[in-house]
């Protein structure tokens, strides 16, 4: 398992540690203001929608729908980046997995799936839901 305490990502915002080492068990977590109720994403110290800084961490249950998205066919391979309107309430940018073209459509539902990347870290990324 990763040393979170001592990896690049968490020296440089440690206030983010304990969504990192959650990412690494497979948990998403979003940061919720205690003020105005609201998730939002990507983690913060002080809320984005009103200005607050009495945050806490909660589970994400990872569902939501396309909000947005585009088909990178100049990559090779292609792939698609795809905004998420999560349930929760934020929309978050990331990656839709084993999806062709045709399949996708606004409005889709779909589900997060915490998997790790190259330098390390473990992140969201989406799947059409079944």
């Amino acid at each position: 398992m990763t040393d979170y305490q001592h990896s690049p990502f968490v020296q440089a915002y440690p206030e983010n540690g304990e969504f990192w080492a959650a990412a690494a068990e497979g948990t998403f977590l979003l940061k919720r203001c205690k003020a105005c109720e609201k998730a939002h994403w990507y983690p913060r110290v002080v809320c984005p929608l009103c200005g607050s800084d009495d945050l806490h961490w909660v589970e994400s249950s990872g569902r939501g729908t396309i909000y947005s998205y585009s088909v990178v066919e100049r990559a090779d391979p292609s792939y698609v980046l795809v905004y998420v309107r999560l349930d929760d309430g934020p929309i978050i940018l990331s990656n839709l997995l084993k999806a062709e073209p045709d399949q996708i459509r606004i409005g889709a539902a779909v589900q997060a799936h915490m998997m790790p990347i190259e330098d390390g870290r473990t992140l969201p990324f989406f799947q059409l839901a079944e």
